[in-house]
C-alpha cells in the first residue's frame, strides 16, 4: 500500500502503575516554583517543542517558536507566547539555519535554547555560538556533544572507558571503493552509518561489494541532507540482535547514574516503531552491566545532562555499544513510505485510562513532504505488560486519523503477534514476520462474520436514517416497512449473501448461516462507534461510504473495503462494466511526495528488472526507485530537483 504510514508511534510502557510515583508528584510541584529563565528559544518544532513549551508555560518562563514558512500555523507556534519565521521550508535554510537562529535568540532577547531532538540538538558549532553570545545551551557541555554526537570518536572513547564495541573500521571512509575494500576486511554484512547521524538516517546494510557502493552512495547524500555531514563509517553488521538503550543523567559535580532501560527492536530501516519498557528479555546481571558501562561512558566524557546509551544485545545476552545520543531519545519513525496531506479529522483517545498522547498537530495540520512524518507517539502504561498491551489495543481501536495514511493498523498487529507478546523479537521482527510486506489484519471466521455484522448493520442504519427527513416532502428509495433487508456484500473478491433486521437499537443478522446480535446507539454523526457483537466488544470507524455501496470501516486496526448493494441492485450491478486495470510494470509512478534527487536513465537505454531508475528524498530519506521488468526507456518525465506527487509518471518502459 503506497503513501505515508505515518509515525503514529506506539510505546508500551508496562510495568508502570495508572498514577504518578511521588518522586514525578515531587517533580510536578518542584517545576511550579522552579524558576531559572525568563524567556527560553526552542529550535525545533512538533511534539517536542510543544512539550518543551508546556513545561515552561508550567514554571512560569516565556517561549519563543521558531518556524519555517510552511509551519507559521503550526501547533507549537501557536502555543508559544512569540514566534519567528527563520526560513523557507526545507531544513537547511531553516531549522538548522544557525545564523537566522541566533538573529531570532538576539532579537527576542532570550536567555537559553532549548534543541529538543534532531536538528541543532547535538551540533558542537551550534552550542558554541549560544556560548560565545553568553545564551544558555540546554543541554550537555560541547566537549560532550562533540565527542559523543560523532560516531567515530565516541566509538573510540567507548573503547577506551572499556564498554562494550562492535567490531569495525574506526575511521572515515573516503569513497565506495574504499568502502568497498573495508567491508571485505571486516566481512559481510556490514552496518554503513553515517558519522554524525541519528534517528536511522543515513543508515545501510550492505551484503556484497554492489550493494556497499550504493549503500554509500545514498547514505552519504542522506547524511548530507539531514546533518550537513557526509562522513560515513563501516562496522561489523551484528545479524538478528535487540536493540535496547540505557537512560542516563549525569551533573557537573562527576556524578552519573543510568535509569534503567527500554527496548527499541521493533525497527523498520533503523527506525523505531515500537518501543516497550522495561525489556523482558534481559536478567538482573545484564541489565546492570549494561547500565554501569552507559555510567562509565557518561564519566569519561564529563556528561552533565540526561542522555540515552543505545546497546545492541546478541541472543546470549551479549551487548555492544552503539551509539550515546546527547538527549534523550523521542524520535520514532514507521513501517512504510511517507506521504503528505492535511489532517481533516483528529481525535486523540485521551478518555482511555493509562493513555498518554505527545503530539504536535490538530485538526487541520499538514503533514509536509519537509519533515518527519510522526503525527504523535502513543504511550500507554499498566500494572503489568499484559494490562499495558491491552491499554494499547484500546487506544488504537479509538485513535481517530483522518486525510492521511497512518501505521496504526501494523502497530496493533505488532502488539498482538503471538511472538511479540512472547517477547520473541529482534530487529529483524517487522522482516521475518512480514516477508512480503504488511497486508494488515488477517481475518479469522468469527472476525470475517463480525466484520461483516457490522458493515450490514451499519448499512441498514444509514438507510433508515435516510428516510427521516424534514415535513416529509421527498420519497424514500427504500421502502420503509422493510422486515428483512436482503444484502449482498463483497469483501476480498468474494460475495456473502446477509440477511438483517431490525429490532430498536439491535440488529440481528445472518451471515453465511450464522446468526449474530449487533447492538449499538447507532449515533452515525460520531468518528467512533462502540458495537457489540454477541457480547465481545468492538470499537469501529466509517470511514466513508457512497452512493454504490462502497464502504470504508476501520475494524481491529485495518480497514476494510466492502461494497453492500441490495439483493435487486446487485442483480443490476452484474451489467456494468469494470474499468480496465492499467499496466504498471511498463510505468515507474512515485509512490510518496518528495523530490527526484537523481535520474540515472535517459530515453533509448535498456534496464534490467530492479536496476535504479531514479531517486526520490521524501522526510529527508533517500529511496531508490527501480524498474519493475525488463525493458527499454520509452521517456522520462523527470530531472533531478523536481517535486514530485504521489502517482505522478515518473518513466515508461516500451
Amino acid at each position: 500500500m503506497a503513501g505515508l504510514w505515518v509515525g503514529t508511534a506506539a510505546l508500551v510502557a508496562a510495568g508502570r502503575r495508572g498514577r504518578w510515583p511521588p518522586q514525578q508528584l515531587m517533580l510536578s510541584a518542584a517545576l511550579r516554583t522552579l524558576k531559572t529563565f525568563d524567556k527560553i528559544l526552542i529550535a525545533n518544532r512538533g511534539e517536542i517543542a510543544c512539550r518543551v513549551i508546556k513545561t515552561c508555560k508550567k514554571m512560569g518562563i516565556k517561549t519563543v517558536a521558531i518556524h519555517s514558512d510552511v509551519d507559521a500555523s503550526s501547533v507549537h507556534v501557536k502555543m508559544a507566547d512569540e514566534a519567528v519565521c527563520v526560513g523557507p521550508a526545507p531544513t537547511s535554510k531553516s531549522y538548522l539555519n544557525m545564523d537566522a537562529i541566533m538573529e531570532a535568540i538576539k532579537k527576542t532577547r532570550a536567555q537559553a535554547v532549548h534543541p529538543g531532538y534532531g536538528f541543532l540538538s547535538e551540533n558542537k558549532e551550534f552550542a558554541r555560538c549560544l556560548a560565545a553570545e553568553g545564551v544558555i545551551f540546554i543541554g550537555p557541555d560541547t566537549h560532550a556533544i562533540q565527542a559523543m554526537g560523532d560516531k567515530i570518536e565516541s566509538k573510540l572513547l567507548a573503547k577506551k572507558a572499556e564498554v562494550n564495541t562492535i567490531p569495525g573500521f574506526d575511521g572515515v571512509v573516503k569513497d565506495a571503493e574504499e568502502a568497498v575494500r573495508i567491508a571485505r576486511e571486516i566481512g559481510y554484512p556490514v552496518m554503513i552509518k553515517a558519522s554524525a547521524g541519528g534517528g536511522g538516517k543515513g543508515m545501510r546494510i550492505a551484503w556484497d561489494d554492489e550493494e556497499t557502493r550504493d549503500g554509500f552512495r545514498l547514505s552519504s547524500q542522506e547524511a548530507a541532507s539531514s546533518f550537513g555531514d557526509d562522513r560515513l563509517l563501516i562496522e561489523k553488521f551484528i545479524d538478528n540482535p535487540r536493540h535496547i538503550e540505557i537512560q542516563v543523567l549525569g551533573d557537573k559535580h562527576g556524578n552519573a547514574l543510568w535509569l534503567n532501560e527500554r527496548e527499541c527492536s521493533i525497527q523498520r530501516r533503523n527506525q523505531k516503531v515500537v518501543e516497550e519498557a522495561p525489556s523482558i528479555f534481559l536478567d538482573a546481571e545484564t541489565r546492570r552491566a549494561m547500565g554501569e558501562q552507559a555510567v562509565a561512558l557518561a564519566r569519561a566524557v564529563k556528561y552533565s545532562s540526561a542522555g540515552t546509551v543505545e546497546f545492541l544485545v546478541d541472543s546470549k545476552k551479549n551487548f555492544y555499544f552503539l551509539e550515546m545520543n546527547t538527549r534523550l531519545q523521542d524520535p520514532y519513525k514507521s513501517f512504510g513510505l511517507p506521504s503528505i496531506g492535511r489532517l481533516s479529522q483528529y481525535q486523540e483517545p485521551l478518555h482511555l485510562p493509562g493513555v498518554r498522547v505527545d503530539s504536535g498537530i490538530q485538526p487541520g495540520s499538514d503533514i509536509s513532504i519537509y519533515y518527519d512524518p510522526m503525527i504523535s507517539k502513543l504511550i500507554t502504561y499498566g500494572s503489568d505488560r499484559t494490562e499495558a498491551l491491552k491499554r494499547m489495543a484500546d487506544a488504537l481501536d479509538n485513535y481517530v486519523i483522518r486525510g492521511v495514511t497512518h501505521n496504526i493498523a501494523l502497530l496493533r498487529e505488532v502488539i498482538i503477534n503471538s511472538r511479540f507478546v512472547k517477547g520473541d523479537i529482534s530487529t529483524k521482527f517487522l522482516s521475518d514476520v512480514y516477508p512480503d510486506g504488511f497486508k494488515g489484519h488477517m481475518l479469522t471466521k468469527s472476525e470475517k462474520n463480525q466484520l461483516l455484522a457490522i458493515a450490514s448493520s451499519l448499512f441498514v442504519a444509514f438507510q433508515l436514517r435516510a428516510q427521516h427527513f424534514q415535513e416529509n416532502s421527498r420519497m424514500p428509495i427504500i421502502k420503509p416497512d422493510i422486515a428483512n433487508w436482503e444484502l449482498s456484500i463483497k469483501l476480498h473478491d468474494k460475495v456473502h449473501t446477509v440477511v438483517a433486521s431490525n429490532s430498536g437499537s439491535t440488529f440481528l443478522v445472518e451471515v453465511d448461516g450464522s446468526k449474530l446480535n449487533v447492538t449499538s446507539t447507532w449515533n452515525l454523526a460520531l468518528p467512533l462507534l462502540s458495537v457489540s457483537v454477541d457480547g465481545t466488544q468492538r470499537t469501529v470507524q466509517c470511514l466513508s461510504r457512497e452512493a454504490g455501496g462502497n464502504m470504508s470501516i476501520q475494524f481491529l486496526g485495518t480497514v476494510y473495503k466492502v461494497n453492500i448493494l441490495t439483493k435487486l441492485a446487485a442483480e443490476l450491478n452484474k451489467f456494468m462494466l469494470e474499468k480496465v486495470t492499467e499496466d504498471t510494470s511498463s510505468v515507474l509512478r512515485s509512490p510518496m511526495p518528495g523530490v527526484v534527487v537523481a535520474v540515472s536513465v535517459k530515453p533509448g537505454d535498456t534496464v534490467a528488472e530492479g536496476q535504479e531508475i531514479c531517486v526520490i528524498e521524501a522526510m529527508k530519506m533517500q529511496n531508490s526507485m527501480t524498474a519493475g521488468k525488463t525493458g527499454t526507456v520509452k521517456s522520462v518525465h523527470c530531472q533531478a530537483g523536481d517535486t514530485v506527487g504521489e502517482g505522478d509518471l515518473l518513466v515508461e518502459l516500451e
